[in-house]
C-alpha cells in the first residue's frame, strides 16, 4: 500500500521555530557569488544571520569590508592575525589590517537553498 507523507507528519513545521533563535537579532540575506561554495553556500541561497552571536574564529560571517558586503569565514592564524577566508580556492583570503574598514553584521547560522 502506498504511504503518504502525512503518515509521518506529527505537527506543522515552523521555519522560524527551527532556524531563528533570537528573532530581534536575526535577519535574512540572499547570497551572491561563488566564494563560499566549499561551505555549502551557493548563489541565491538565503542565509539566516544572527547579530547576537559573537563572531569568533571559524564562524561564517556577513561583513561590510570598506562598505562592501561579503560572506566569508572569520579566521585567525597561529600568530594571531585575523583574516576573512574564502571557501573556494579560486578566491583569495582577505587579511584584516589597519587600512581596512570592517564591520561584522552577524554570524550565519543556516543556509536555505534550492535543489
Amino acid at each position: 500500500f502506498p504511504i503518504t507523507i502525512t503518515t509521518y507528519i506529527e505537527k506543522n513545521l515552523d521555519l522560524n521555530e527551527l532556524l531563528v533563535q533570537k528573532p530581534a537579532a536575526t535577519f535574512f540575506v540572499q547570497a551572491q557569488g561563488e566564494s563560499m561554495l566549499g561551505a555549502g553556500i551557493h548563489p541565491n541561497d538565503i542565509l539566516v544571520v544572527d547579530r547576537s552571536i559573537e563572531p569568533t574564529d571559524g564562524k561564517v560571517v556577513i561583513a561590510a569590508l570598506n562598505g562592501e558586503l561579503t560572506v566569508k569565514r572569520l579566521s585567525k592564524t597561529a600568530e594571531g592575525i585575523w583574516y576573512l577566508k574564502a571557501e573556494n580556492p579560486q578566491f583569495p583570503d582577505i587579511l584584516l589590517n589597519d587600512g581596512l574598514e570592517l564591520i561584522i553584521w552577524g554570524v550565519v547560522t543556516n543556509v536555505i537553498h534550492n535543489l
